[in-house]
């Protein structure tokens, strides 16, 4: 069995079906009816996850004559107070989801352990925050961590960090440019990922505009798939732009619970290739005439092709030892070629 994470009851490691991650971000806007519609959506779309996130604007803090405006502005547009992320938390899970969340501060820590948070993500903007990655971890819950803008070195020290409390965390491949070309999607970084931390649950957090990249992430063992979501296309927000909607959403839904099928096994004679095999077996190809053929006509490539048939004939391998040859009579065009009909 390998290693496998657990997020209230569902495990998530290679031996299960990859779990797909809707990120609402800032989509809703903070209008928590808004940040319904779209749970609603999710669900309608099979998804397991809903991730938000907490921002307390109020943290934020002054760096001599600057102000420190990281995520300032989007955590005023998706605020939620304390009252309505518990009430978004009590909807998701009313519909038999999971919720998690990512805190920018202690006090969204607080805030969410109030809530009995099941999981954290910590964002990749907060991965070398090394005081909040302990604060996390400390609180011994299920955490999934995202690590695009660091080194494997970088990772690891915030691996280091979440290990001194537990071991039950994934790790996310991401690319923090929004929206992700493909050329800067890397996602051979998933291998290295790999080698630096062995038997670690591995995982791709996406920003690119359509489902690609999670359907090979999954080919290449991630276990844990994320992207932005919207229930509509259209609604305004920055972000809305490389969000998946619900049909997207259950494309990625419907892949994920059919990679690990199409992965298993090895390089053997499968017992229904045999099957399918004998009941062909007496199909061989051979040698039919591709136009008709006159009397003591010399037949070339040009007279013949092959099909597969259930009837004696001239096997297509012998092609060789007819070409140059002469018909002793007429022949139809799709006869079975036969060595009686040649001189």
């Amino acid at each position: 069995m390998n290693k496998y994470i657990e997020i209230s009851g569902r495990k998530i490691g290679p031996d299960y079906d990859p779990v797909v991650i809707a990120e609402m971000g800032i989509n809703p806007g903070g209008n928590l009816e808004v940040a319904k519609a779209m749970v609603d959506s999710a669900y309608e779309a099979g998804i397991e996850i809903i991730k938000s996130q907490t921002h307390l604007p109020e943290e934020n803090v002054k760096i001599g004559n600057l102000e420190e405006k990281h995520f300032y502005d989007d955590a005023q547009k998706n605020m939620f107070t304390e009252e309505q992320e518990r009430e978004l938390k009590t909807y998701v899970e009313s519909k038999g989801m999971i919720f998690i969340s990512a805190p920018f501060s202690f006090a969204a820590v607080d805030r969410l352990e109030r809530m009995n948070i099941a999981a954290y993500k910590i964002t990749s903007s907060e991965m070398d925050n090394s005081a909040l990655v302990e604060y996390v971890a400390s609180k011994r819950k299920p955490i999934i961590l995202s690590t695009g803008m660091n080194s494997i070195e970088g990772v690891k020290k915030a691996v280091e960090i979440i290990r001194r409390y537990h071991d039950n965390f994934a790790i996310q491949h991401c690319t923090n440019i929004y929206p992700t070309p493909p050329d800067k999607i890397r996602l051979n970084s998933l291998k290295e990922l790999e080698r630096a931390f062995p038997g670690a649950v591995l995982g791709l957090s996406d920003h690119s505009l359509n489902n690609y990249s999670c359907y090979a992430a999954m080919t290449q063992g991630a276990s844990i798939v994320e992207r932005h979501f919207t229930d509509k296309k259209d609604r305004p927000g920055k972000e809305i732009a490389w969000s998946m909607d619900q049909e997207e959403a259950k494309e990625l839904v419907a892949f994920s619970k059919t990679i690990n099928k199409m992965k298993a096994g090895k390089k053997e004679i499968l017992k229904e290739e045999e099957e399918e095999f004998n009941e062909n077996k007496n199909k061989v190809n051979v040698l039919i005439t591709s136009k008709r053929l006159l009397k003591n006509s010399t037949i070339s490539k040009a007279d013949l092709t092959t099909k597969a048939v259930a009837k004696d004939g001239i096997p297509a391998d012998e092609l060789y030892r007819v070409i140059w040859k002469k018909i002793k009579k007429d022949l139809p065009q799709d006869y079975i070629l036969k060595w009686e009909d040649i001189i």
